[in-house]
């Protein structure tokens, strides 16, 4: 994946931001909404679309479309940049192959001194018993 590449094939859309604010919010359109096409995207391959249609399935669109929003800022370019960061982030981690659990064994000194101290354990509780008289 490269981030550059996948940059460019964003979309950006500046909406009027909700909330309090004053007049400000009614006459400046700040919100950002990102938009990415990942079904025609040219920068990922089909195995890494694939995988985000998996992983992302929740938070796509029927046309296979993510969309993000970003409001936190009064100001459009900053929303944007922070719209940007939480994509890269986003498409990043849910690349990341998790590494394949490879079973341990114990070592060799480690069982042998599990059973000396098992027989150790043993003898300490035999001697514990009441003697048989037979």
């Amino acid at each position: 994946m490269n981030a550059t590449q996948v940059i460019k094939e964003l979309k950006f859309k500046a909406i009027r931001s909700s909330g309090s604010g004053g007049q400000h919010v009614n006459k400046v359109s700040s919100k950002i909404e990102l938009t990415f096409d990942l079904e025609n995207s040219n920068s990922l391959s089909e195995f890494e679309k694939e995988v985000l249609k998996t992983k992302l399935s929740s938070r796509l669109t029927k046309e296979k479309i993510l969309i993000l929003f970003c409001e936190e800022t009064r100001s459009q370019h900053r929303n944007k940049g922070i719209a940007i960061k939480r994509f890269l982030e986003l498409i990043k981690t849910l690349l990341i192959r998790p590494k394949k659990r490879r079973p341990s064994k114990p070592s060799l000194s480690s069982i042998k001194k599990k059973t000396e101290h098992k027989k150790r354990t043993s003898i300490k509780k035999a001697l514990r018993k009441k003697p048989r008289l037979d």
